[in-house]
């Protein structure tokens, strides 16, 4: 089983839709995937059809476990209307859980625990992140053997990403086996100065992780949003589903090569 989460601390550069997207374009590939959604905001969770208000099994039950099987963990999955996806979705009790189980012994490896229970079930899980350094960023980067970072190809950005890059720095000094980093251009207009600017200072400044393509803006990202699907089963001809398979394809040839 291979998991990667979409992290950053910035917020609004791609990830819950770089998240799904990929998800989408694995099922078509056969996988089973598991997403994850560790924000409290629960973009994703929102995005799949479910009311992160109102649902009765969430991410938030996953911590309140003291040992850890499939049997323990699969009545807190649900089903998506995409074959081949499911969802441990999000509450907004999960913004509680630093203040009131953050000191728990074992608090930073509970999913990494629980997934590792799940490696029969799934070939892929995608975990999307809050933008925030908290307890759950901290799970999600423990149980990952990928970070993809989105990262709008714009200024601000950039100043974002440095922040991001120190964190998993630190996160990187705890690991046996470190992650790989994967910085993915989101947002991308070929017509401006700003995206192709930064663009290209991101490939200056990180040459080893950067994605050396980038994803467009696509309104079809926000259409298929409207009708909880993946861009890749609403507008397959798209072109950012023709980019995301582009990134998927180099994630899994990177992958390869690291085997």
């Amino acid at each position: 089983m291979i998991v990667w989460s979409v992290a950053n601390q910035k917020g609004g550069v791609g990830k819950t839709t770089t998240t799904i997207t990929l998800a989408g374009l694995l099922s078509k590939q056969g996988k089973r995937v598991l997403l994850v959604d560790t924000d409290p905001h629960a973009s994703l969770t929102t995005y799949l059809g479910y009311d992160p208000d109102s649902v009765s099994k969430s991410l938030f039950d996953l911590f309140q476990l003291r040992e850890f099987s499939a049997e323990l963990i699969t009545p807190l999955i649900c089903d998506s209307n995409v074959e081949g996806i499911d969802l441990i979705p999000a509450h907004m009790s999960l913004a509680t859980l630093d203040r009131v189980m953050g000191n728990r012994s074992g608090m930073g490896l509970i999913l990494k625990r629980s997934l590792e229970c799940l490696s029969e079930i799934y070939d892929y899980v995608l975990i999307d992140c809050p933008p925030i350094l908290g307890v759950m960023m901290v799970n999600a980067l423990a149980a990952s053997d990928r970070i993809l970072i989105p990262v709008q190809t714009e200024f601000l950005a950039m100043k974002g990403l440095e922040r991001m890059i120190r964190t998993l720095a630190i996160m990187q000094k705890s690991r046996n086996d470190p992650f790989k980093v994967t910085i993915v251009p989101t947002m991308y207009d070929k017509r401006t100065n700003a995206s192709l600017q930064t663009l290209s200072q991101l490939k200056k400044n990180y040459p080893e992780q950067v994605w050396k393509s980038a994803v467009p803006i696509d309104t079809k990202f926000r259409d298929a949003s409207l009708k909880h699907l993946p861009v890749s089963h609403f507008a397959a001809g798209s072109r950012g589903v023709f980019a995301y398979k582009q990134l998927l394809i180099f994630l899994e040839r990177s992958a390869f090569d690291e085997q």
